[in-house]
C-alpha cells in the first residue's frame, strides 16, 4: 500500500472501522491545547506569559500547517481518478476552510494592537475548535440528519422571526409612550420579544400597562411553541442519527 494511502487511513476517521488513529488523537489534543491558549491569552493577569504563549502558538502553527499540507495531499485518495478535483474539493470544504483558518490564525498578528483587532484574531484562533468535528463519524451523521430537516428548521426560524416581529410591534404601540427607552421603537421592543419568546426572561425590561402585561402573557404562552417545535425536530434528527449504531456510539 502506498505511503499516501497509509497516511490517508491515519488522517481520515471514515477510513477506519473503529475509533480514531493515534495521529488523529494527537491532533485532537493539539486543537484543545490551541483553544486553551486562545482562552488564556484573553486574561490580562497572564500577560507575563505572553512570550511562552507566542512560542506555543508558533509550534502549533507548524503542526497545523503540516497537517493541512498532509490532508491536501492525501485527499486525492477520495477520488483517485481525479486527484486535483478531490484536492480542490477539500480546499473549499468546511473542514478544509477550518484547517486553513487554523494556519492563518498564527500568521496574522495585529501590528499596533488595536483592542478590537486583537480580539478578532483571538476569536479566529478559537475557531480552530471546529476542526474537531471531522474526528467523529457520529458528528457527521448528526450533521446529515440535520441537513435532511433543513426545510422544517427553516420554517421554524421563519415562524420565530415572525413571532418576534409581531410581539415587538404590539408592545411598541402599547408601551412605546410609557417606556420609550425600552419600547420606543420596534427594534428596541424586539430585545424584549426575543428574551420572552426564548423563555430567557432577563427581567431588564418588561411591560407595565395592563394591556402590555396581557400581551406579554400571550407572548410567554406562545414561547412554548417557539421552543418546543424546533426541539422536537432536533430530537427526531438525533434519534435518526444514532439508529445505525443501535442506539450507541463508538466515537
Amino acid at each position: 500500500m502506498s505511503v499516501r494511502r497509509e497516511l490517508w487511513r491515519a488522517l481520515a476517521p471514515g477510513a477506519r472501522t473503529r475509533g480514531l488513529s493515534a495521529l488523529n488523537l494527537w491532533l485532537g489534543a493539539a486543537i484543545l491545547l490551541a483553544a486553551l491558549l486562545a482562552i488564556l491569552e484573553t486574561e490580562p493577569s497572564l500577560n507575563q506569559w505572553t512570550g511562552a504563549f507566542s512560542a506555543l502558538e508558533a509550534g502549533l502553527g507548524v503542526v497545523f500547517g503540516l497537517e493541512y499540507i498532509a490532508r491536501l495531499w492525501v485527499s486525492a485518495e477520495e477520488r483517485p481518478e481525479a486527484p486535483w478535483r478531490a484536492r480542490w474539493a477539500f480546499v473549499i470544504s468546511p473542514a478544509g476552510l477550518a484547517d486553513l483558518a487554523a494556519v492563518l490564525s498564527v500568521l496574522i498578528w495585529p501590528a499596533g494592537s488595536s483592542g478590537l483587532l486583537l480580539r478578532l484574531v483571538r476569536l479566529l484562533r478559537l475557531i480552530r475548535v471546529a476542526k474537531l468535528g471531522r474526528y467523529s463519524r457520529a458528528w457527521t451523521e448528526i450533521s446529515r440528519a440535520l441537513l435532511d430537516r433543513r426545510e422544517a428548521l427553516a420554517i421554524c426560524l421563519g415562524l420565530a422571526l415572525t413571532a418576534v416581529l409581531v410581539c415587538a410591534t404590539a408592545l411598541y404601540f402599547v408601551e412605546g409612550d410609557v417606556q420609550p427607552e425600552a419600547f420606543g421603537s420596534i427594534p428596541r421592543a424586539a430585545w424584549w420579544a426575543v428574551a420572552t419568546l426564548t423563555t430567557i426572561g432577563y427581567g431588564d425590561v418588561y411591560p407595565v400597562t395592563p394591556l402590555g402585561r396581557f400581551l406579554g402573557a400571550l407572548a410567554a404562552l406562545a414561547s412554548i411553541g417557539v421552543v418546543a417545535l424546533p426541539a422536537g425536530i432536533l430530537a427526531a434528527a438525533f434519534s435518526d442519527a444514532i439508529k445505525p449504531h443501535g442506539g450507541s456510539r463508538e466515537d
